[in-house]
């Protein structure tokens, strides 16, 4: 899954990556407890401390269920609605579950030096194999296009009722006004997990799209999925302000995930 950087690091071990504050950063294990991740950064492999970034949320994204959950979660859901899953006989691996109305078909995404594939285009990180298929096939008998699950926020406001959840993300229905954020955390020895610092009560400085953003209105801060947006004010409850592809506009919360700094 992907992640983006909330501070900058700099390596001290051969066996870790340095990377910027704001840097997209593939994460390919994330073992439990250990304070650090297995991750990806322009095709070097090595350890990132996990409290340095932030896993950024997918609503396709199930986790660990098995192939049977996946088929009673998408059957009778339109055809193209999908979720990714950790693969039962393949430990390691993806699977990719797609609802075909009656049916669910399941593909199996191979991976080999960091890319995956389901046939012959490969990509970068999961995300990128997603986004491919939702404009190409993913079937070579018919015509299927993924499609977000019901909860995508352009589709319904309360994401409370995501049958998706992220597996790395607490369960808790808390506001976002009350959640612990952390300050600058110490740079991490190898060997022991990450160190952070007293919890202090902040707002978000980023938020990460979760979907495209492109109203007509020329005030509004147009983006797209992925997107990393820059927030100036998170202050009101029906709209945020925050700069974006070098634009500033304003733009509805339930649109992004907050990324605590």
């Amino acid at each position: 899954m992907e992640a983006v950087a909330l501070f900058s690091y700099i390596a001290s071990d051969a066996a870790e990556i340095s990377f910027q504050k704001g840097d997209i950063i593939k994460v390919t294990e994330m073992e439990d407890d250990s304070g650090w991740f297995t991750a990806e950064i322009q095709g070097k492999r090595g350890y990132v401390p996990e409290n340095y970034i932030s896993i950024l949320p997918h609503l396709w994204f199930a986790g660990r269920v098995t192939r049977l959950e996946a088929e009673q979660r998408l059957r009778w859901q339109d055809p193209g609605v999908f979720l990714v899953r950790e693969s039962e006989s393949a430990p390691g691996e993806f699977s990719v579950s797609v609802s075909y109305g009656d049916r669910v078909e399941h593909f199996r995404v191979l991976e080999g030096c960091g890319q995956y594939c389901i046939w012959d285009e490969t990509f970068c990180s999961l995300n990128r194999l997603v986004d491919f298929y939702r404009t190409h096939s993913i079937a070579v008998d018919q015509a299927m296009y993924l499609r977000d699950p019901p909860s995508s926020p352009h589709l319904v406001s309360h994401p409370a009722c995501n049958p998706y959840p992220n597996p790395y993300k607490s369960s808790s229905q808390e506001s976002l006004l009350s959640a612990c954020l952390y300050s600058h955390p110490p740079q991490p020895e190898r060997g022991s997990p990450p160190r952070l610092l007293e919890p202090v009560v902040r707002k978000p400085s980023l938020a990460h799209a979760l979907c495209d953003y492109t109203p007509p209105q020329t005030t509004h801060l147009h983006f797209l999925r992925g997107d990393v947006i820059d927030l100036l004010d998170c202050s009101g409850s029906l709209a945020w302000r925050g700069r974006c592809r070098g634009r500033v506009g304003v733009f509805p919360p339930e649109y992004v995930q907050p990324l605590y700094h």
